[in-house]
């Protein structure tokens, strides 16, 4: 038989899907992949109740629902003071993920390059891959996760066709300040670069930090891709609705490639989230107040333990130093602590283009008696995983 293709053979499967099958094995408490185990708001569950009897169980529009879009925009705008137009700028998709291929592929072409920062969620670089582009990782650099400037220009200057940003980051949790955006944004401009953002922890933010969005700033709105994700802000991880904000330039590509990926977002979930779009701003004060309250807990967890961590500045990760327990590999660590110590986590050198060995990465986003217990069983870590 002729070969297979040869894409998918420069990058592996999700190594966070794979810890998760891994936790499911050993029956470990999954803190790897990034999902809640509590339920959404209840207004959205009872409104999703009266969808199930109403008449959305026939495909919607392809780039969305008019009501979803509007909604859509309107919250764009409270929040950024960027205005999209819903009938032509803002589409509806089927997860972040989607978003981001949708817009890499309505973006670059095969041999265009694209600017990555390193720690990176995973999905980039295979979408990178996927596009026949080649990527350019800059490095955040730990503790703090900064970039540095001159190192940024020098991959701009390789003419790169657009620049990924996670902002708050996935999986280090840096939220980049306003003066770091305005740097991007700078050498954006300078280099005619398209920036891909995604905003999928917008609202998951530590104080005293602010959550700038891109777009907002000067000359930014014609040269950047909005896509984010109603997962997080929402705890519905499994209904899979995103969505792209761009100039109608481009979002008239975007729309055209989504057709073709995916047809179009579930229906009955495009309404039943409308409700959710229109909450007020409290909702969002309680999120970003229970979030803390997490982290709070499960880092000061860490440090009874004395296991050494970086302090998220915003989304739900943090990643965990594992350099004294003598491993050469943070791959063999991850196995072993799920199955020793009963607590699942994403080995870090899944996120780097740099050759790191010396972090894992938990998420938080669980009930206060899910992450007491993880604790609780992490407490042995010392005297199981030790060499």
């Amino acid at each position: 038989m002729k070969n297979l293709s040869d894409r998918s053979s420069y990058f592996t499967d999700s190594v966070i899907r794979r810890m998760t099958r891994i936790s499911i094995e050993h029956g470990s408490i999954n803190l790897s992949q990034g999902y809640p185990d509590f339920n959404p708001p209840q207004e959205i569950l009872t409104r999703l109740k009266e969808v199930a009897d109403e008449d959305y169980h026939q495909y919607s529009i392809t780039c969305g629902a008019v009501n979803t879009r509007k909604a859509l925009s309107d919250k764009m705008l409270h929040f950024s003071g960027v205005y999209y137009d819903p009938s032509s700028e803002v589409t509806v998709t089927c997860g972040s993920t989607e978003a981001m291929m949708a817009s890499m592929m309505s973006v670059t072409d095969p041999g265009d390059k694209v600017v990555i920062f390193s720690p990176f969620y995973e999905n980039y670089g295979a979408d990178t891959i996927l596009c026949g582009a080649t990527p350019i990782y800059v490095p955040l650099v730990p503790p703090t996760f900064n970039f540095d400037a001159n190192v940024l220009e020098e991959a701009f200057k390789q003419g790169p066709k657009a620049l990924i940003l996670c902002n708050p980051s996935n999986p280090c949790g840096k939220v980049f300040s306003k003066e770091e955006l305005e740097t991007i944004a700078f050498l954006a401009k300078k280099y005619d670069v398209y920036v891909i953002t995604d905003e999928v922890y917008e609202h998951i933010i530590y104080a005293p930090h602010k959550h700038t969005y891109l777009s907002s700033l000067p000359g930014m709105r014609e040269r950047t891709i909005c896509c984010s994700s109603l997962s997080k802000t929402y705890s519905i991880t499994g209904w899979r609705l995103g969505y792209t904000m761009a100039p109608v330039e481009i979002s008239d590509h975007i729309r055209k490639v989504h057709d073709f990926l995916t047809v179009g977002a579930a229906a009955p979930l495009q309404e039943t989230i409308i409700t959710a779009l229109r909450f007020p701003d409290s909702y969002y004060e309680v999120l970003q107040n229970e979030y803390t309250r997490k982290k709070n807990l499960f880092l000061s967890g860490l440090d009874n333990l004395g296991l050494k961590h970086n302090d998220p500045k915003g989304a739900y990760y943090v990643l965990m130093d594992i350099s004294e327990f003598g491993y050469d590999n943070d791959s063999d660590f991850a196995y072993d602590m799920s199955k020793k110590v009963g607590v699942a986590a994403v080995p870090g050198s899944s996120f780097f283009r740099e050759d790191e060995n010396r972090y894992v990465r938990f998420h938080f986003a669980k009930k206060d008696e899910t992450l007491i217990k993880a604790l609780d069983r992490m407490s042995s870590i010392k005297r199981l995983l030790a060499k």
